[in-house]
């Protein structure tokens, strides 16, 4: 009468073990020193570390946590469920302003007692984090609100928003959002993770300057850190290719009588 199946009342969820959330955590870091790691050498790197792990293992903790090795692909040209709607944009378009390029991914971090999802809206040119956000799963709910923050705090939308072609990325909850601005969307062509390499180079910085140093246990700690570092990358982190400025004095120095974006 309910409707209620009932191997969803009596089975009561398996925790995680301390093993398996030891593993994510020493493949997150492998991963992210190497994305060009796959599964025999991600097995040969935990190897080394003293770690014994089969394949099977390391392949499945890999799918479970979104990541994937980053090599040339065959049969790249066949579109996947819903992607490959959007082409690519930025292919031979000069960036020249502020607010002309935004661009959005996920990358997974990993904790002492789980894992979470973090997403960030960076202004392509200045590199200027405008919004995050962070989820204990991977949905698109979080996606969208981070998009309207960075259109709140920002005052403006940009012309082109840049992402890769994930699920959260591809629904309609996050296009209607971006479109109804009257924002072009671009996406990044299947297997190709440099065509949206300033947020993949945000992801290395953001975890081997702050999240490792840290190992956050729990998502509240982690999302108080984050608090803590975004404005300091923003404000106060100098860059070698904004010619040692930070990205809130490239982001300000554009002179403000020129469009930026659109209203």
């Amino acid at each position: 009468m309910l409707g209620v199946h009932r191997s969803g009342v009596y089975y009561v969820p398996a925790p995680v073990s301390q093993r398996e959330l030891d593993l994510r955590w020493r493949l997150d870091r492998i991963y992210t020193a190497h994305p060009e790691f796959g599964v025999r050498r991600m097995v040969l790197a935990l190897g080394d570390q003293g770690w014994s792990v089969n394949p099977k293992c390391v392949r499945r903790l890999l799918r479970a946590m979104g990541l994937e090795a980053v090599y040339p692909k065959p049969r790249l040209s066949l579109p996947g469920p819903r992607a490959g709607q959007f082409p690519y944009l930025l292919r031979g378009l000069a960036i020249t302003r502020p607010h002309q390029v935004w661009a959005a991914d996920i990358t997974y971090i990993a904790m002492a007692e789980g894992w979470a999802y973090l997403v960030a809206i960076l202004e392509w040119f200045s590199r200027y984090v405008l919004a995050w956000e962070l989820s204990v799963t991977r949905d698109r709910d979080f996606c969208v609100r981070a998009w309207e923050h960075a259109v709140t705090v920002s005052g403006c939308r940009p012309q082109i928003m840049n992402t890769d072609q994930g699920a959260e990325f591809c629904s309609m909850e996050w296009t209607q959002a971006v479109s109804g601005r009257g924002t072009q969307i671009s996406q990044d062509g299947r297997g190709r993770c440099l065509d949206n390499v300033m947020v993949e180079r945000l992801w290395r910085t953001v975890k081997h300057e702050h999240v490792y140093l840290h190992d956050y246990a729990t998502v509240p700690a982690l999302r108080r850190g984050l608090h803590g570092f975004f404005p300091f990358y923003n404000d106060r982190r100098w860059h070698q290719g904004l010619a040692n400025r930070t990205p809130w004095e490239v982001l300000n120095s554009y002179p403000k009588d020129e469009p930026e974006g659109g209203q």
